[in-house]
């Protein structure tokens, strides 16, 4: 693949910063911010910059470590993972060509003081110019950035220091009357002002010495861009009367004629029209960079990611954002739109302090020649800072950047997914302590299985009879349990309840007679009991309550669809049972040595571990983890996807804790199976969630097989946000 050159030096890179920030922020926002503040909006200026150090060094260190095209999406999706890198690529790739846009729009207003000129298509025709000028090379690119940051830095130089005679301290009163929601609320508006500081790392793939040039570039120019803006708005208010450029489309222009006369007016013009001319063509140069990136990642078309042989610029990239700020040009209003992909820019600094983070805390190879200090402090005040600011954005705002996700998120699953199966650092180290804390949950659960309600419900007959009650023994005999065998009769409500259970039975033994001969055999505690009553699921939880057992195990059937969909009698059981209920699906019980675990691929609870282990060792078997293949090939046993095997630590620690052998055997996303076990054990499903559609669990693996379903007591039940998190890392 071809590479792009590195030929932008340390003079280019500080005028592609500089040239990003310096244009609707000092010519455009000034003039909003005042009505919403007041002369605090000097103070809003500062604290917007403070607020964007955080992003800054954050950007600094990654761009250093990985100095390749994309910027932000490189990043994110390196330490987010592909979902969030989609995310962040197409929301910044458009966040920067409405500022683009902006800008030139912004611009001609400045230009139309002079010049009786229409707005549109000046602008389309500035547009049209730049996007030429990028197709031709990064080198002219810079060197055009470099000449034109120099002109309008003279010109605003100029301004400041020639009106900065004339301010009027009486011009400054009244400075906080706008309160700290007024001052927070310019902030977060004026924020976007520094957007463009960071911008230049989407190029750094054509930086020389990106080690050094681009913390240098980034870091200096953001500190000179603060004083810079500070300087300026204060001149600005100290120089006119309180309200005359509140709301003003050239607020520079406005202060400069109080001055400096028609003369200043010239030079604000220029510099207005060079630094928004600058801003949209750093705004091309770099968010053509990220459908670049991202074609390359395979998260877009592979014709994105071509580089012309002629000029060495990637021309298919340049050319779709050019399409797109020629198209915001002439049809959208381009200042709403510009506001509300601030806010996503917002979102997106908050998510580079978090990638800092994946990054540091990961196992991949990380070795950035510049660090952030003051790690990690630095990056949860950027974080926190940034969704602060984002409250204060508005509704509007915050609905636009929901829009700019939701595309993002049809886009990652209509083309991605299916394209790319890596995951970021932060999902890897995610799973890793998740693992780590499933683990410790198994080797700290002491809330054993000492007592079993076996609830027979119906004429089951005598061998399937005998193995509930061998099933309920093994799980007990170590601890020295106890099991309670209740065969429960329900009759109609007008018939009456009598001590006498009619159940034919191929025995000349009584049923009670029967179960306790057991107990010998099993070596446990056995108990036995019959009990008639006009609801057998009511009389099932009395029962348990009333015994104090740790556990009712009970045969039942897989669902049929009545059942899923009206309730089945079980439901109500496992919602109210004071205990952990243990659901057989009973097709014979016979020391079984093949135990597997049966999962979705997230850890196992600590009820599923212990029951499974005691099974195993009571009938010296082995434990067999299932764990979903999504190839159809029985001979491949792995996942498709590149991502770390962070799930095999958690596995090798479950094998450490298991006092019996434990193995890993696949098990096809098809429905075919690779292993043939003798008792299957697995967490059910909530039953307030089961239905005919929403009932994925898997199906017995094959005749002979017996189920055993778990449904742990509340108590023992992972929260709600833990099975969100299990759900989204493994």
């Amino acid at each position: 693949m071809k590479e792009l050159e590195r030929d932008l030096g340390l003079p280019s890179v500080f005028a592609i910063s500089i040239g990003a920030m310096i244009g609707s922020g000092i010519f455009i926002l000034p003039a909003l911010a005042l009505e919403i503040a007041g002369p605090a909006v000097i103070v809003a200026y500062l604290l917007a910059g403070l607020l964007v150090v955080p992003a800054a060094l954050s950007k600094s260190e990654m761009a250093t470590a990985m100095p390749e095209a994309g910027g932000t999406y490189i990043y994110i999706e390196r330490g987010m993972g592909p979902l969030l890198g989609t995310i962040a690529g197409v929301g910044t790739w458009f966040s920067l060509s409405f500022k683009g846009a902006l800008a030139l729009v912004g611009g001609v207003p400045y230009l139309l003081l002079l010049f009786d000129l229409p707005l549109k298509p000046v602008a389309i025709g500035l547009a049209a110019l730049l996007i030429l000028v990028n197709l031709v090379g990064a080198k002219q690119t810079g060197r055009l950035q470099l000449a034109i940051v120099v002109v309008m830095l003279a010109a605003l130089g100029w301004f400041a220091a020639g009106s900065a005679t004339s301010v009027q301290s009486a011009n400054y009163g009244n400075f906080f009357d706008a309160g700290v929601g007024g001052l927070l609320a310019a902030t977060g508006l004026v924020f976007v002002s520094y957007a463009g500081v960071t911008k230049v790392a989407s190029i750094a793939e054509e930086v020389e010495n990106p080690s050094r040039n681009i913390p240098l570039g980034i870091l200096g120019s953001l500190a000179f861009t603060t004083l810079l803006y500070v300087a300026i708005v204060a001149v600005l208010v100290g120089i006119t009367e309180p309200g005359s450029v509140a709301g003003s489309l050239t607020p520079v222009a406005v202060a400069a004629e109080v001055t400096l006369g028609q003369a200043g007016v010239v030079a604000v013009i220029l510099a207005a029209i060079l630094a928004l001319v600058s801003t949209a063509n750093a705004g091309i140069l770099s968010s053509s960079r990220y459908p670049f990136a991202m074609s390359r990642d395979a998260l877009a078309p592979p014709s994105l990611s071509t580089i012309s042989e002629r000029f060495g610029t990637p021309v298919t990239s340049i050319t779709l954002t050019g399409a797109v700020l020629l198209a915001l040009i002439a049809f959208v209003p381009i200042l709403e739109i510009a506001k509300l992909a601030s806010a996503f820019q917002i979102m997106v600094f908050v998510l580079i302090n978090v990638a800092v983070v994946a990054f540091r805390e990961g196992e991949t190879e990380y070795a950035p020649t510049f660090r952030s200090p003051l790690y990690p402090w630095v990056q949860g005040f950027g974080a926190v800072a940034g969704v602060g600011l984002l409250t204060q954005m508005g509704p509007i705002a915050l609905a636009g950047a929901a829009v700019i996700t939701l595309g993002s998120v049809l886009w990652y699953l209509a083309y991605v997914r299916p394209r790319v199966g890596r995951e970021g650092v932060a999902t890897a180290a995610i799973r890793r302590q998740v693992g780590k804390g499933a683990l410790t949950d198994i080797e700290a659960d002491d809330d054993q299985t000492h007592e079993v309600l076996v609830a027979v419900t119906k004429a089951v007959g005598e061998h399937r009879e005998r193995a509930l009650v061998a099933l309920a023994a093994d799980l007990v005999r170590e601890r020295d349990g106890r099991v309670v065998v209740v065969r429960f009769e329900e009759v109609p409500d007008q018939a009456p309840l009598t001590d006498e259970v009619t159940v034919q039975s191929s025995s000349d033994l009584s049923f009670e007679t029967r179960v306790e001969a057991l107990a010998d055999e099993f070596g446990v505690a056995v108990e036995a009991d019959e009990i008639v009553s006009h609801d057998t699921k009511h009389a099932i939880v009395n029962v348990a309550e009333h015994s104090g057992v740790d556990a009712i195990l009970t045969e039942h059937e897989p669902l049929r669809l009545r059942s899923r969909l009206f309730g089945d009698p079980v439901d109500w059981v496992v919602r109210h049972a004071p205990c952990d209920v243990l659901l057989v699906d009973n097709v014979g019980y016979d020391s079984p040595e093949r135990v597997a675990l049966a999962g979705d691929g997230r850890p196992y609870t600590a009820l599923e571990v212990s029951l499974a282990e005691a099974v195993a060792r009571a009938n010296d078997g082995r434990i067999a983890l299932w764990e979903p293949v999504d190839s159809a090939d029985p001979d491949d046993h792995g996942s498709t996807d590149d991502r770390p095997d962070t799930g095999g630590a958690y596995r090798a620690g479950l094998a450490d804790v298991l006092s019996v052998p434990m193995s890993t055997e696949p098990v096809r996303a098809d429905g075919g199976r690779l292993a043939n076990p003798d008792l299957l054990v697995r967490t059910g499903a909530d039953p307030r969630l089961r239905s005919a559609l929403l009932d994925r669990r898997p199906a017995v693996p094959r005749p002979g097989c017996t189920t055993l379903t778990v449904y742990p007591r509340a108590a023992r039940r992972p929260s709600f946000a833990r099975r969100v998190l299990e759900r989204w890392v493994f």
